[in-house]
């Protein structure tokens, strides 16, 4: 499916301005946290993210999906934490590109789903699951 036009233009826009907001979200202690490890420089990278737990897995959806610096993160080294209501947790991250991606954003929480919506661009969405393993 091609891109709409203006769609790399909407993708630096949006991720300029995530960069300068997530530098202050990643701070608020209630915020829900995604730490990777840098592919190249192998430290911690935390990312704010929404979505939701279910059991003993975690489930979110990329806005830019392949492209997100976070997935290219998991797909080196799958291993990640996840900060919930304030307490972290280990885990193994799952990309699912099968999964729908707008299927599964009806399914988490609403402020989160609309925020992916309107900041992704295109098709590009990715549904990610973590398999939480516990405190960590």
């Amino acid at each position: 499916m091609p891109k709409p036009p203006n769609a790399e233009r909407k993708y630096r826009t949006v991720t300029a301005f995530q960069r300068r907001l997530n530098a202050v979200v990643r701070r608020l202690p209630g915020q829900t946290l995604l730490e990777t490890t840098g592919r190249v420089s192998g430290l911690p990278r935390r990312t704010p993210v929404g979505g939701r737990r279910e059991g003993d897995s975690f489930w979110l959806v990329s806005e830019f999906g392949e492209r997100s610096q976070y997935i290219r993160n998991i797909r080196a080294d799958p291993r990640v934490r996840v900060r919930l209501r304030g307490r972290w947790y280990a885990g193994t991250a799952h990309l699912l590109p099968d999964d729908d991606p707008l299927a599964r954003l009806r399914r988490l929480p609403r402020f989160n789903s609309m925020a992916v919506r309107a900041m992704g661009v295109g098709p590009g969405h990715l549904t990610v699951r973590v398999e939480l393993e516990g405190q960590g």
